[in-house]
């Protein structure tokens, strides 16, 4: 009997657990619910922000994926793994969670609408948290779908320091682009703090001693993956031509059209 496909989604923001019923927030949740209508097998992850109710949300604690640590620069940040379901989707999402990254914070911006100081190794934390956990998961993905800046590490992490990894060797990764930014950019020893194993000087010479804003990173982002969507209006035209000069497949797709998607990842298999 053949395998079923596979695809990972790692989702910045998925309605309803962020309450405001975005288009991205909605796509992000209709995605694994008609990868798996489709007879596609998923994960989703998702960072479990502070204003994620717990208990409403039933969350609760995957102790045999929690307890490892994720070292960014020389500091130990235990990982928590929460898990809860959409029972009209019938769908898990996975939550990415950390007492000092996550637990005690809302969103990417505090109650004043100011960007976290320490954003960069936020984005660090979640991108390594949901490979390691997939790791441990023994689930290799076809496909790899990254959705908003916070996910903007995985293609790196995923083709550089985990390319000798057997459960992503032959994953597609295809980045979700959005309008979307965030105002205070990562400080300049943020190439540093993101280098770990087989991730050189050369992998991050783009942002190598420089403060880092969204259009860098994004556009690290594009260097690490296979394929890039357009996904909604007003993207920053700088970083789809970008991706053109770097001869990714490129689909637009600016409404809420997940079968679009689902094509889109069956072409990149092909």
């Amino acid at each position: 009997m053949k395998e079923p496909l596979r695809a990972l989604f790692i989702s910045q923001e998925i309605y309803p657990y962020l309450a405001q019923e975005t288009p991205i927030r909605k796509l992000n949740r209709q995605l694994p619910e008609l990868c798996q209508s489709s007879g596609w097998e998923t994960r989703t992850f998702m960072p479990k922000f502070g204003e994620i109710n717990e208990r409403r949300n039933q969350l609760h604690e995957v102790i045999r994926l929690s307890g490892m640590n994720i070292i960014i620069d020389d500091t130990d940040h235990p990982l928590l793994l929460k898990v809860a379901s959409i029972q009209s989707a019938r769908i898990q999402i996975y939550f990415i969670d950390n007492d000092d990254f996550f637990h005690r914070r809302r969103g990417i911006v505090d109650e004043n609408g100011t960007d976290y100081a320490d954003n960069d190794e936020r984005c660090i934390f979640f991108a390594r948290g949901v490979i390691e956990t997939v790791k441990k998961l023994r689930w290799t993905p076809n496909i790899v779908y990254c959705s908003g800046w916070m996910s903007a590490l995985a293609p790196l992490y995923l083709k550089k320091a985990y390319s000798d990894t057997p459960f992503f060797a032959n994953s597609k990764i295809v980045l979700s682009l959005h309008d979307e930014k965030f105002n205070s950019p990562f400080s300049d020893k943020f190439a540093s703090k993101l280098r770990i194993d087989g991730i050189t000087e050369d992998d991050v010479k783009n942002i190598l001693g420089k403060q880092v804003g969204y259009e860098d990173l994004m556009k690290l982002a594009i260097q690490y993956s296979d394929a890039v969507v357009e996904s909604s209006e007003n993207v920053n035209p700088e970083l789809m031509e970008y991706a053109k000069q770097m001869n990714l497949p490129l689909m637009q797709c600016k409404d809420e059209n997940a079968q679009a998607y689902l094509d889109f990842y069956k072409t990149l298999l092909l």
